[in-house]
């Protein structure tokens, strides 16, 4: 596998929102549904499990297998929520089936079962022909809220979950990787998961499928202020999201213009645009990041395949 030590190196795996669109309009920004990967000293954490985890593990396998079965694959997946669009690529995740992996999957429950029954009913055991129990990697599941972060240990790809005390258990110490998180009510029915993810003085904010407020949501404003790369609900344009005919209130998505003021209440030093809706093709997308970034410099729509590097 690469070396990642002491670097963190964000890669876009899929930037959709809603369903995948595989289309001749929609290649230059690409058509796969939520999926980020994050490498972070060492660590291997892919931020949701849409279509685009599905390459991803594609090339996680090419590799293991390249380097002759000698280093397995060790991830962690954060899940936002367990919409489809953020879990539909999971069951295809080829390091899941191979017999050494090691796959954290990290996300909240608000049903009366817990994430893996959550996962194993909506994911694999009646929609996919193997079970979740079926499969052959060492899957550990982490039930998670914001009143907790995870904390990876140099060389220790098993994080510990820590309770949070007070605002300095979100600091990295020594060579340490946090992940902590905030709870948003603003998407319809169980909510939606928040993740910043922290090494040394680098941290990058996950914020997909939240729905932004007039002045915008000042817990996320805090919780982003002065994050290196906030990653930012972008499903619609202000023009479509207020349409007198079919508005889009209430979908529990932000407008582009939401994700910007959050961005500039935060003084984050850099914005992507995310969870775009998949009607809006190339050439549209083309359109509105021109438009955004003639005002802001630090502003982008990520191209899946976009690889950032943070340290």
């Amino acid at each position: 596998m690469r070396d990642t030590k002491g670097k963190f190196i964000v890669k876009f795996r899929g930037v959709r929102g809603s369903h995948p669109t595989p289309d001749f309009n929609f290649l230059e920004y690409g058509g796969n549904t939520a999926c980020i990967e994050v490498n972070v000293n060492g660590h291997l954490i892919i931020l949701d499990a849409g279509t685009g985890i599905i390459k991803c593990g594609n090339e996680l396998l090419k590799e293991y297998v390249a380097q002759f079965h000698k280093e397995p694959v060790n991830a962690t997946i954060l899940l936002s929520h367990v919409h489809n669009d953020h879990i539909q690529g999971l069951p295809f995740f080829k390091p899941l089936h191979m017999n050494d992996s090691k796959i954290n999957i990290v996300g909240f429950s608000e049903y009366e079962e817990g994430l893996d029954s959550v996962i194993s009913d909506l994911v694999f055991d009646k929609s996919f022909p193997l079970g979740l129990n079926d499969l052959n990697s060492k899957i550990s599941f982490y039930d998670i809220n914001d009143n907790y972060a995870l904390i990876f240990n140099e060389d220790d790809d098993t994080p510990d979950m820590v309770k949070i005390e007070n605002d300095e258990d979100y600091i990295p110490e020594g060579e340490e990787v946090v992940i902590s998180c905030l709870k948003s009510n603003s998407h319809p029915k169980q909510g939606v998961m928040i993740y910043k993810i922290a090494y040394k003085d680098k941290s990058l904010v996950y914020a997909t499928d939240t729905e932004g407020y007039v002045g915008a949501n000042k817990k996320l404003v805090l919780f982003a202020r002065d994050t290196d790369l906030l990653i930012h609900d972008a499903q619609y344009t202000s023009e479509e999201y207020l349409n007198a005919y079919f508005s889009k209130q209430g979908y529990g998505h932000s407008t582009f213009d939401m994700a910007l003021e959050t961005f500039s209440q935060a003084k984050a030093k850099s914005l992507a645009f995310f969870h775009f809706d998949p009607n809006y093709n190339d050439e549209f997308l083309l359109e509105i990041e021109n438009h955004y970034t003639e005002n802001c410099k630090n502003c982008f729509i990520p191209k899946e395949g976009q690889e950032i590097v943070l340290r």
